[in-house]
């Protein structure tokens, strides 16, 4: 089943490539702070379709309407994602404190705990943010339903914990794999671009320079907005294993 999830989100990420670059153009003004909340608008809006739909099925891509909207409901998304990271943090702050007032060995052996519990904390936090979207997805958007903790965790429990926590690994693992594949392929065609400019007398720099300024188009334009739908595609999929 998880890798139903992971196949049917990445084709559903390639079906308009043109979606892929209006998010990087969106993304390229995103030190403007504003557009960002588009951003994470739009990945809410793939997470919607998602639990309001099947593994394999026929959605189409959200489109980019009532701009109004999708950045509300960005706010709501960082709102959530900044409120269930505050748990883990102020967990290590509370053994920092601690630790800070000791001395010697205790001090160490506090702090140790301290992160490993900061740790687990943390990937729960990370879960229930993940799912609280999805729950406040599937329940119309209510904002509320993103901090309904009994609600989430029973269906958190419902899927299982190992396959939610195995599913978000994949994520990650596969995230990492296509962004180092696709700047390595990039890198060595210009290396090779490279050497072969040099063989021939010419200043291999500007190939090399030429090389970076592409990979970086490609990553922003394509590959960034790719991932971060396959990865919003994915959650929403995993939600709707328990409903």
């Amino acid at each position: 089943m998880i890798l139903d999830i992971y196949k049917d989100a990445l084709e559903y990420s390639a079906k308009d490539w043109k979606t892929l670059v209006i998010l990087g153009v969106i993304c390229l003004f995103s030190f403007l702070l504003l557009p960002a909340f588009l951003i994470t608008g739009y990945n809410y809006r793939v997470i919607n379709t998602a639990v309001h739909g099947v593994i394999n099925g026929r959605d189409p891509l959200p489109g980019f309407e009532d701009l109004i909207s999708m950045f509300i409901d960005g706010v709501k998304v960082v709102i959530v994602q900044i409120l269930y990271l505050l748990v883990p943090i102020v967990i290590f702050l509370i053994f920092a404190l601690i630790a800070g007032q000791i001395d010697g060995v205790a001090s160490s052996a506090i702090m140790m705990i301290g992160c490993i519990i900061t740790f687990v904390a943390f990937v729960v936090a990370e879960l229930m943010t993940q799912m609280g979207l999805c729950h406040m997805a599937y329940n119309d958007g209510a904002f509320s339903k993103a901090f309904a903790v009994y609600e989430i965790k029973d269906a958190i429990d419902e899927i299982g914990w190992f396959k939610c926590i195995a599913t978000y690994l994949g994520l990650i693992i596969i995230t990492i794999v296509i962004s180092v594949v696709v700047a390595a392929i990039i890198g060595i065609i210009f290396t090779a671009f490279g050497i072969s400019g040099a063989v021939l007398g010419v200043n291999p720099g500007g190939i090399f320079i030429l090389g970076a300024l592409i990979n970086s188009a490609v990553t922003m334009f394509i590959v960034g907005p790719y991932l971060s739908i396959f990865n919003s595609r994915s959650i929403g999929l995993l939600y709707t294993m328990q409903i």
